[in-house]
């Protein structure tokens, strides 16, 4: 059962506030605030099209928690499917935004370009199963994360220099890709069951070009020196149980800086375990962020009402 850390009382109207939607889920305690912006992304994908865009933006805060707050950045994954990244809607993971909000990060959750009510090209294609290019489409995801985030860091509530860089699926080789850029003011970076090609009702367990994703996962590592930390199941439907592995110990033998930890299976598919378990994770999580630029994070009380 998902833990719950808040009861929500109410949901404030909907206001418009200086050109942003805001949103404001109430509890006894405090308030998550909810803000939905529009930043401007340029990206070149894998045939050399440059594509310039408005990205829809989710950023959130918990506004008992004091100013500056550093910077969390949530990227989602990719369906199989065109119709399915398509009607994915917003991006939000509200469960675990409030998390790290109430940690005191301002959470950012970015809907990418291809996705959703951001829609547009799709910048992040790798192409057909059995010729797999996966560099450009991580690429693009990685520098789309960072002009929001240079977009976010001037904000006058922020701290630039402490962010953080996670994601589910494809968002969490995005967070890998993040790292092996080396990007100022980035600390850590968490990769949730990350990977690529997979699609459980075709080929469960049998991503596609899993060779060539140990070769993209090698090279990161070849310069990637922010902490990484991997966390997979033993019954992933998207990546299988054991190319995970492969994958970081090519990234690790390179160079690369990390944690891998693979927990049993959950559920039926282990795969979305970033939201329909937290409670597996988060104790790893916050274990890995405290030894890395966060000491002092204190999530707050379980079950408080």
């Amino acid at each position: 059962m998902k833990p719950q850390h808040y009861r929500v009382a109410s949901l404030a109207t909907l206001a418009t506030f200086i050109g942003l939607a805001v949103f404001t889920a109430t509890t006894a305690h405090a308030k998550l605030v909810q803000a939905i912006i529009n930043v401007p992304v340029k990206v070149t994908n894998a045939y050399g099209k440059v594509i310039e865009k408005d990205a829809v933006v989710t950023v959130f805060y918990d506004d008992t928690t004091p100013p500056p707050r550093p910077i969390a950045v949530i990227n989602h994954g990719r369906a199989p499917y065109p119709d399915k990244r398509a009607a994915m809607g917003r991006s939000t993971f509200v469960t675990n935004a409030r998390w790290f909000a109430a940690m005191g990060f301002l959470v950012v959750v970015p809907t990418r370009l291809g996705y959703g009510v951001t829609g547009g090209d799709d910048v992040e294609d790798t192409g057909d199963c059995n010729r797999k290019n996966y560099p450009p489409g991580y690429d693009a995801a990685a520098v789309q994360t960072l002009q929001i985030l240079a977009h976010v860091r001037e904000r006058t509530d922020v701290l630039p220099d402490r962010t953080l860089v996670l994601g589910q699926s494809f968002g969490g080789t995005t967070a890998i890709t993040v790292a092996a850029k080396n990007p100022p003011g980035v600390l850590a970076t968490i990769n949730f069951a990350g990977g690529g090609g997979g699609n459980p009702e075709t080929q469960p367990q049998e991503p596609c070009g899993t060779n060539r994703l140990k070769a993209m996962f090698a090279s990161y590592g070849e310069t990637a020196r922010i902490p990484t930390l991997w966390v997979y199941t033993e019954n992933d439907q998207y990546m299988g149980p054991k190319y995970p592995r492969e994958w970081f110990d090519a990234f690790k033998a390179k160079g690369g800086v990390g944690q891998f930890v693979q927990f049993p299976p959950n559920g039926k598919d282990g795969h979305p375990l970033f939201t329909q378990d937290p409670s597996v994770w988060r104790p790893t999580a916050l274990e890995f962020l405290r030894a890395n630029g966060y000491p002092d994070l204190q999530p707050k009380e379980e079950g408080r009402k």
